[in-house]
């Protein structure tokens, strides 16, 4: 059942909303002529019309029991912001050029994610559609959206939105949105949505007033969870189902990123993962062309990505956050909060063999036993990185890891990343060691929840104590402060990472193993005293041998190595990359004593005649 306002053209509009508990409920039409339309109910639970002299740009609420008027539910464009009355569109207005588009294949991808408000001084979707040149340049072919659903005021990450259809005001709203991923398909680069289908932000929040959206069967930490299983679920689950559609139909997006879906609470027999997952084959044949569902979870568990005819949710592929916490601690000897499962070399070893490094073992910070094994599930079902929005933000300082590591350490997590069997990911600015923070900001507008936000903050924050001064999240300073500088990157090391990150995409690209995201073809290997490891991966007609030394210290070892002549193509410490020099042949045997440089990067190739 398709919801909210749809504009049929002359000057009619189909209103359509679910509100199963109540009795009497009309379109109030409020701009430009104030009228009253009621509503029958043509399906259990919903209500629906047709109006004539409907114009696109009309405003209009829901009059509920002929007493309270709210904004809808499935609105598509708020223009007056999260209180005020919603807005009909024409979706038809805006002319795509992108009719022969199919996308980039999830496999191939290499994302890019990035926050609308933060990643130009405009901050709008039209002031991201000069940067894409760069962002081709630097090989980059799919692009990570944080959510653009309507939150209140101008200032949010985008998980605080309470209207999911309605493209945020601030940013340029629905034709701005359109013009950005349009740009996107010219210039050969998919857009990846984040949704956030657990929850919904409290301020603006009028979905209990129409009906039972919500359950208090679950704890949660962001309030009551959506209710995806009790008494009138059928009609929530619809709702979030078609918003994923309706992002794939009218906004041309490629692929949709799940927030937290460790946060789904639900119990029976059709989860609505797997319902959502049908869901999106069905359109990807509709449309032609093959759309995708990335999850985010921190579950550690195959169900996420394995088949439905298996017994999983049949997701395309979910972020691993074991191989970030593997690299980020090895980088940085962090080992507080969840950091202190990890800090060994055979964790990363572990995570570029299998994915996961907690498949079932006792994990100290957790206190139990932890995950399953996704030993058997291909390299392009993970989403790999040594950055992201949450990674960085939910700091006291908001510090990236230019902040935390020096030079070296910053090209060996990109070299860790792009070598893996998997998908990489970078967060804006990484590619160029961005070192403005990404903190948490909101702009609420409620003075008891702005202050309710602080003291949460403060709280979750008190791990950091002597780390920094506490950035209020309501301030304007704490977003300005965020934004990207881009004239960094044509000046020094700043540019010169930014030509590694280039380079190891390039090299990704055209060497047929680093193509394949195969697990099985790989050997690893460490040295867990001197915190280095030795990756080989192969095919048929490529191979390669990767080094990398996380120690902060130079470190002598013996090469094992298969027979053949192995031809050093890059290596992180060389004079080119701002390296001091590099200590490693150019060609290496099986059985030859090295020194490496530390905190270095090194990678061979054999070809196989």
């Amino acid at each position: 059942m398709k919801i909210g306002a749809n504009y049929l053209g002359n000057n009619q509009c189909e209103f359509t909303v679910w509100a199963p508990t109540i009795k009497q409920i009309a379109v109030q039409i409020v701009s430009p002529k104030k009228r009253l339309i009621p509503m029958q109910q043509p399906a259990e639970g919903y209500w629906q019309t047709t109006a004539t002299d409907i114009e696109a740009g009309t405003l209009y609420t829901y009059q509920i029991e002929g007493k309270t008027d709210r904004p809808d539910p499935a609105s598509k464009y708020q223009p007056q912001g999260v209180h005020a009355p919603s807005q009909v569109i024409d979706q038809n207005l805006f002319t795509w050029t992108d009719p022969n588009w199919q996308g980039v294949p999830l496999a191939e991808m290499i994302i890019y994610e990035l926050h609308v408000g933060t990643f130009t001084q405009t901050g709008t979707f039209e002031a991201i559609i000069p940067k894409l040149k760069q962002l081709k340049e630097l090989g980059i072919n799919a692009i990570e959206i944080m959510p653009v659903s309507q939150f209140p005021g101008e200032r949010n990450w985008g998980y605080d939105g309470v209207y999911p259809y309605a493209v945020q005001n601030s940013y340029g709203g629905p034709e701005g949105f359109k013009k950005l991923v349009n740009a996107c398909h010219e210039h050969g680069i998919s857009v990846i949505l984040d949704v956030v289908y657990n929850h919904l932000g409290p301020e603006g929040n009028y979905l209990r007033d129409f009906g039972p959206y919500f359950t208090s069967k679950y704890g949660s930490i962001w309030g009551d969870p959506l209710n995806f299983d009790d008494a009138y679920s059928d009609g929530v689950r619809n709702y979030f189902i078609e918003n994923a559609l309706y992002w794939f139909r009218d906004y041309h997006i490629d692929a949709l990123r799940l927030d937290a879906i460790q946060a789904i609470f639900e119990v029976g027999a059709r989860p609505f993962l797997q319902e959502l997952s049908d869901a999106t084959a069905d359109i990807s044949q509709e449309l032609g062309r093959q759309l995708y569902l990335i999850a985010e979870s921190d579950l550690n568990d195959v169900r996420t990505v394995r088949p439905k005819a298996l017994g999983g949710f049949g997701l395309d592929a979910q972020w691993c956050d074991d191989f970030h916490h593997a690299l980020h601690t090895l980088l940085t000897g962090e080992d507080d909060r969840y950091y202190q499962d990890f800090g060994k070399c055979e964790h990363l070893e572990k995570s570029f063999k299998e994915s996961f490094v907690y498949s079932g073992q006792y994990a100290p910070h957790r206190k139990r036993k932890h995950g399953n094994s996704v030993k058997d599930e291909p390299g392009h079902k993970f989403v790999v990185f040594s950055q992201t929005h949450d990674q960085i933000g939910n700091r006291i300082l908001g510090d990236r890891l230019s902040k935390i590591v020096d030079f070296e350490g910053l090209k060996l997590a990109a070299g860790t990343v792009l070598i893996s069997p998997y998908i990489p990911f970078f967060f804006m600015g990484e590619e160029y060691g961005e070192e403005a923070p990404f903190l948490y900001f909101v702009s609420h507008s409620d003075a008891n929840l702005i202050e309710a936000i602080r003291k949460d903050k403060q709280q979750e924050f008190k791990i950091f104590e002597g780390r920094g001064e506490f950035q209020d999240p309501q301030s304007p300073d704490s977003f300005q402060k965020c934004k990207l500088n881009w004239e960094k990157q044509t000046e020094g090391k700043h540019k010169v990472l930014w030509e590694w990150h280039q380079h190891l995409i390039q090299l990704r690209r055209t060497i047929p193993v680093l193509k394949k995201l195969d697990k099985n073809s790989l050997e690893v290997s460490s040295i867990e005293a001197e915190k280095i490891l030795f990756l080989r991966r192969w095919t048929d007609d490529s191979q390669i041998f990767c080094i990398l030394n996380f120690n902060r210290q130079e470190v002598a070892f013996t090469a094992a190595l298969p027979q053949g002549n192995w031809n050093k193509i890059l290596d992180s410490a060389d004079e080119k990359w701002m390296g001091s020099g590099s200590s490693l042949p150019e060609k290496i045997n099986s059985q030859q004593e090295l020194t490496v440089k530390p905190q270095s990067f090194a990678l061979y190739e054999i070809i196989q005649k």
